[in-house]
């Protein structure tokens, strides 16, 4: 299919995607609840057109290069058999396509008064490296995910204790907030289609199984570099609100945001690009045509990219600050059903959730329908902003969520076909985009200075992140264990049907005929 031809069924995916978000705003925009001026609807409305096309441009992108590179590379390498270069390879990429992730810069931007940009960024690369590493081991060693993330996950909250013991419990919720960024629309494309690439050429019974989880393991990483960071970390916190204000001279404003956002993504995907090329002369080999396909790919990719973010910083993060303080003013309940209401629409909205459900949809064949991921994906999400919205209100920790939560997720992992644990992990990571720390979580900073005051935010509105990045994996293993139910129960109503046959029949013959 042609560009020409794509590229309208993309919009229009996006648009129906973005639509429900922005009629949600206009609605509460007509009523006393919030007290949104003109000026910054029209700005949120602009935002909302061009953030349509950003979303359009990127999966369009996406289609074309993120996720040939990633197959090219993993079915090349693994192919190779040379597997310290495949593992080598997927270290250096790991830290570079995180680097380059943008979700990770917007979440690094509004706690930069509390720890270094540049620190925070390349800590979580280096995570997300090292176990996009340990992930391709476990593909190559066809080891069983669910107990490495039990293993994992137990580390995590040995090192949460610690951090505790110090006194630097303030630092959890971001540690775990990274954990959720660092999986947005380039990391996901790429690490899907990395997992595809390599547990095709190596085969087997369990490919399907094998082709997700990259994602799951490359969210485990950030959370422990950063707790382990945060341990060793040294002064006083001190956290400011960033400005939400919507920006008065508009023009100035794009024009400032644009450059630097272009200035950012072409860094951080010509760093992918340049590696790429690399891999390209020395191992892959591929003809000039893939070549081309990919390169005009990484521009559609690189031009989405740049609208997205610039739309979102423009029109999306004051116009979600806004909107968190006043239901908070109006009341709590309307706050927290407000919530509820916007996580289920915001994850329709995340550029990589489009990949992922493609994905999913084609790796099982149609047995794990779009639809299906989008519902329990929603519910899940949902759920999870209420609850932090909630969480701010009354003020108590995120481990109250968190432990019960992963405990229940990894419980279900032995309970469910691993397909559907390493999908659901996976789909923990996607649905924690750009659009939720760049809408949703300002909304909860908002609600959260209203309930606790300023000095409360950063123990009780970070976290919306890592919420968001739990409860899917719940939703998502329901999934999976309502279609095991729904297997035995056929079986045991088929095989009910035999015995209760009669074990003789009359039969009559005419032998008149």
């Amino acid at each position: 299919m042609s560009i020409k031809s794509v590229l309208p069924y993309k919009l229009k995916e996006s648009l129906s995607s973005v639509l429900p978000v922005a009629l949600l705003v206009i609605v509460l925009y007509v009523t006393p609840l919030v007290s949104l001026t003109s000026y910054e609807l029209i700005t949120f409305l602009v935002s909302t057109v061009f953030l349509i096309i950003g979303i359009g441009l990127f999966n369009l992108g996406a289609d074309m290069a993120m996720t040939p590179m990633g197959e090219y590379i993993g079915a090349g390498l693994t192919k190779s058999r040379k597997v310290p270069v495949l593992l080598s390879v997927s270290l250096l990429m790991g830290i570079l396509i995180t680097v380059a992730e943008p979700d990770l810069s917007v979440l690094a931007t509004q706690v930069s008064e509390v720890m270094d940009s540049r620190l925070l960024i390349f800590t979580v690369a280096a995570g997300v490296g090292f176990f996009l590493m340990i992930g391709v081991t476990k593909i190559v060693y066809k080891k069983d995910q669910s107990s490495l993330l039990l293993l994992f996950y137990m580390m995590i909250f040995a090192f949460v204790a610690l951090l505790f013991e110090r006194g630097k419990g303030l630092f959890l919720p971001l540690s775990f907030d990274s954990g959720g960024v660092t999986t947005g629309p380039i990391t996901v494309p790429f690490l899907m289609a990395l997992g595809v690439g390599i547990a095709g050429a190596i085969g087997g019974k369990k490919a399907q199984e094998n082709s997700f989880g990259l994602v799951a393991m490359c969210s485990v990483g950030p959370v422990l570099a950063l707790l382990v960071l945060s341990i060793f970390s040294r002064g006083e916190i001190n956290y400011m609100i960033p400005d939400y204000n919507v920006a008065e001279d508009m023009i100035t404003a794009v024009r400032v945001t644009a450059l630097h956002t272009l200035r950012e993504v072409c860094i951080a995907l010509g760093l992918i690009v340049f590696f790429f090329l690399i891999l390209q002369f020395t191992i892959l080999k591929m003809s000039p045509r893939s070549l081309v396909q990919i390169f005009v790919g990484i521009l559609y990719t690189m031009a989405g990219l740049v609208i997205f973010l610039t739309s979102v910083t423009i029109g999306y993060m004051p116009v979600g600050y806004r909107i968190g303080h006043d239901l908070a003013t109006y009341s709590d309940k309307a706050a927290i059903g407000f919530a509820f209401i916007l996580g289920m629409v915001t994850v329709l909205a995340e550029p990589a959730i489009h990949v992922l459900n493609h994905q999913v949809e084609e790796v099982t064949g149609g047995n794990v329908s779009r639809k299906q991921m989008m519902i329990a994906l929603s519910l899940g999400v949902g759920l999870s902003v209420g609850l932090s919205v909630l969480r701010a209100s009354v003020g108590f920790s995120v481990l109250y969520y968190l432990v019960p939560g992963y405990l229940i997720s990894l419980a279900l992992s032995f309970f469910v076909p691993g397909l559907y644990t390493a999908i659901a992990f996976d789909s923990g990571g996607v649905a924690s985009g750009p659009l939720t720390s760049g809408f949703v979580l300002p909304l909860v900073i908002g609600a959260s200075v209203v309930f606790k005051g300023e000095d409360s935010v950063l123990e009780f509105a970070f976290g919306v992140v890592a919420m968001v990045a739990m409860t899917p994996l719940i939703a998502i293993q329901l999934l999976g264990f309502r279609a095991i139910v729904a297997k035995k129960a056929h079986e045991k109503a088929v095989m009910k049907r035999i015995f209760s046959a009669e074990d003789e029949q009359i039969i009559y013959f005419d032998w008149e005929g």
